[in-house]
C-alpha cells in the first residue's frame, strides 16, 4: 500500500503525510459589530479573521457549521450558540432559517463560495450581510504521492489545488470531509465520504480502506 494524505493542515497525525496546497489571506473586517444580533461562520478561517480584526467579537452569538469550528471558537471565549447538526453548508442553512428570522445577522465567508447557505438565507427573508473575511491561494509544491495511497479532501479548494499539481492515480482513493467538498471531485475520482465533517473522523476512515 502506499500512503495517507491529507489535504491542508497544519497538525500533524501519526500515520499521515500533510500536503500544504493552500495558503490563507484574511481580510481586515472592517465592520461595526454591534450592528448585528449574530454571527454565522462556516470555517475556522472565518473565525481566524474575526479574531485578528476585533477583541469584541466573542461577546456575539455565534452560529456555527460544526463541531470543530466550535470548538475552535470556544477555545478563544467565543459564544456559541448554535452548532450545525450536518456539516454541510446548505443543509445548515435550513437549520439556521427558524432561529434567524428576527435577527440582523453578519456572514463571514470565503472569496469563493460553494455552498447555497447565502441564497438560501436570502430566499427565506433573513436580514443577512456577506463579508468576504479571508482567501484561500494554491500553492506549489514538490511532492511524489505514492500508488495506491489514500487522499483526504477538506474542501473543494483542496480538490482544486490538488489536481493542479499532480496527475490523479487511479490506483488511489479519495475520502473527502462533506458532501460539499465530494461535489468538487471529476467523476472518474472514486470517493468515500466521511461520517462526520471532522478531520479525525476522516482519518479513521482513510485507516480502515489502507
Amino acid at each position: 500500500m502506499g500512503m495517507i494524505y491529507l489535504t491542508n493542515n497544519d497538525k500533524e497525525y501519526e500515520g499521515v503525510v500533510n500536503l500544504p496546497l493552500l495558503a490563507t489571506e484574511y481580510s481586515p473586517i472592517d465592520i461595526d459589530l454591534n450592528l448585528f444580533d449574530a454571527i454565522i461562520v462556516t470555517s475556522k478561517n472565518a473565525v481566524k479573521a474575526l479574531h485578528k480584526s476585533s477583541k469584541d467579537w466573542t461577546k456575539k452569538p455565534i452560529y456555527s457549521i460544526s463541531k470543530p469550528t466550535s470548538d475552535y471558537i470556544l477555545s478563544l471565549n467565543g459564544n456559541v450558540v448554535y452548532t450545525g447538526i450536518s456539516g454541510h453548508g446548505s443543509d445548515f442553512a435550513n437549520e439556521l432559517i427558524p432561529m434567524l428570522g428576527n435577527k440582523k445577522v453578519l456572514y463571514l465567508k470565503a472569496f469563493e463560495v460553494v455552498s447555497n447557505l447565502e441564497d438560501i438565507l436570502n430566499r427565506n427573508s433573513i436580514d443577512l450581510t456577506s463579508y468576504i473575511a479571508y482567501k484561500t491561494i494554491c500553492q506549489q509544491i514538490d511532492t511524489t504521492i505514492e500508488s495506491k495511497s489514500v487522499i483526504i479532501f477538506t474542501s473543494p479548494s483542496n480538490i482544486d489545488c490538488f489536481l493542479k499539481n499532480f496527475t490523479w492515480n487511479p490506483t488511489n482513493i479519495a475520502v473527502c470531509i462533506g458532501k460539499t467538498t465530494a461535489l468538487r471531485l471529476p467523476e472518474y475520482i472514486k470517493y468515500h465520504l466521511s461520517s462526520k465533517t471532522s478531520i479525525e473522523e476522516c482519518i479513521k476512515l482513510a485507516k480502515s480502506l489502507y
